[in-house]
């Protein structure tokens, strides 16, 4: 048995997967998000932790055999979160999370002050990234940041509190700016230019070794053997990658999570900056993966659902599985500002053509065509970084939904296929990292492929619809960014 634990921006989630590698039960936990200040969002370091355990307690209680016999946990989480512990271990404030959008003019400063950022990181300077929210911590609280003893991101924070062991995998390490993603290791050029030191950080692992034993105090509580080994893990995207055995150059997934991802793997450090692309190291040894990002996906229908006071699920199902073509509503899904390919912080979202006449199916469907577009933004910039991609698996929250699959295969005008597993993508990946860890198999044996639920391709009798309405939505951005 294996064990595999995400830590989400809304929620933990923790599967445990038989040695057949079939999931066969699950567990969860939610989060809140604290905004105390525009563009800022923080959360408690100790939720993820408490979350964390009482999933597994959760698993534990429903499956005492099955727990029992877990060899390998692995761990997954939300990337870039900055959480800043003292000399005792503990943290010394909120974590600053990857949807933070503060430190804009600390990115500036930051590539003025290393100008060879983009060649060892293999990224921009963005704020949703670790490094620009340490340098504004220095600047605008630097009695804390002087008492920094060791940056963590969250999952190697829940990893420390379940160990005793500060580790951190290569793929969430390529996501702080201070990691030479080419040769897989700190750079201490990098982390000079933010006022740190290689021993402000963990150790690197990769994400398919052992990096770990879990505590023994928690081996008794949920009655595993005591030598269970953690894995390195991932960042949730390049773990979502395993769970759908993505592990060979050219594979490619759509992310409709929290956030939203274009992600597709390479065999070597392609970085494409210039367009706003992500340049990571893969969870595995000798791999790469390239990624667009976009900072509001299922969370810009949260957000409807939230403001119209209707779950969701109430907010699709007049929609059926399939619309006629685009609604005449445009909506610019950028809530908490854009990565991909405007790196921009301060880009807000917008709803565009409304009416007297305009009615909430147009309203919720302007919404997923939102998020759709911003994914073909994403596209486009990949295809042009290292050529096209020729079809999507789609996995995460949005994955659930057949009519949204639909409109993202006619606005991508590729394939796009729902797969098994496909919301728990990320703790599955996990889970199959902590049984390489466990097992030393080889990756193709574990990392296999999940079946396909259903199979969404581009309609002929509405891409033209959607290309042009395509054109019109990205004349919003431009034209919006102009002050009033």
């Amino acid at each position: 048995m294996y064990l595999g634990i995400d830590i989400g921006t809304s929620g933990v989630k923790a599967v445990l997967v038989n040695d057949a590698g079939a999931v066969i039960a699950t567990a969860a936990r939610e989060l809140a998000l604290s905004h105390p200040a525009p563009l800022w969002s923080e959360q408690d370091p100790d939720a993820w932790v408490e979350g964390a355990i009482g999933a597994v307690d959760d698993l534990a209680s429903h499956h005492p055999r099955e727990v029992a016999r877990v060899a390998g946990i692995g761990l997954s989480g939300q990337m870039h979160g900055a959480t800043l512990l003292g000399e005792d271990g503990r943290p010394l404030r909120p974590a600053i999370l990857w949807n933070d959008g503060r430190s804009q003019a600390e990115c500036t400063m930051l590539e003025r002050r290393c100008p060879s950022l983009h060649a060892i990181a293999g990224n921009l300077a963005m704020p949703g990234f670790t490094a620009p929210k340490l340098f504004w911590v220095a600047r605008h609280e630097p009695e804390t940041f002087k008492r920094v003893a060791k940056v963590l991101l969250p999952k190697a924070y829940v990893r420390y509190r379940l160990t005793g062991e500060m580790v951190e995998d290569m793929s969430d390490a390529s996501g702080t700016l201070w990691l030479d993603v080419g040769e897989r290791r700190w750079s201490a050029l990098l982390l000079h230019a933010t006022g740190l030191d290689l021993h402000h950080m963990p150790r690197l692992a990769e994400g398919s070794a052992v990096s770990a034993v879990l505590a023994p105090e928690y081996a008794q509580r949920w009655g595993m053997a005591k030598n269970v080994v953690v894995a390195g893990g991932a960042g949730d995207n390049a773990a979502s990658a395993i769970g759908l055995g993505a592990i060979a150059p050219g594979d490619a997934f759509l992310s409709l999570g929290t956030s939203g991802v274009v992600f597709r793997v390479t065999d070597r450090f392609a970085p494409a900056p210039a367009s706003a692309v992500h340049a990571f190291c893969h969870a595995l040894p000798g791999l790469w993966h390239q990624m667009g990002v976009m900072l509001s996906a299922a969370a810009s229908l949260a957000w409807l659902s939230g403001v119209m006071e209707t779950p969701a699920a109430a907010l699709l199902a007049p929609l059926g599985e399939r619309v006629a073509g685009p609604s005449p509503i445009k909506f610019l899904p950028y809530l908490d500002g854009e990565r991909t390919p405007h790196n921009d912080a301060a880009a807000s979202g917008a709803f565009v053509g409304l009416r007297g006449a305009t009615g909430r199916s147009q309203i919720v469907q302007a919404v997923l065509e939102g998020v759709a577009f911003a994914a073909r933004d994403n596209l486009a910039a990949l295809s042009a970084a290292s050529g096209p991609v020729a079809e999507l698996d789609l996995v995460g929250g949005g994955s659930r939904s057949p009519l949204w699959a639909q409109i993202c295969a006619d606005v991508l005008g590729i394939p796009v296929h729902r797969v098994e597993e496909g919301e728990v993508g990320a703790a599955l990946g996990a889970a199959r990292l902590g049984r390489l860890a466990a097992t030393g198999e080889a990756p193709a044996a574990v990392c296999t492929r999940p079946r396909r639920l259903a199979s969404f391709a581009p309609r002929a009798s509405v891409t033209a619809a959607y290309d042009e309405a395509y054109r019109r939505w990205r004349a919003l951005y431009p034209a919006l960014k102009e002050p009033l």
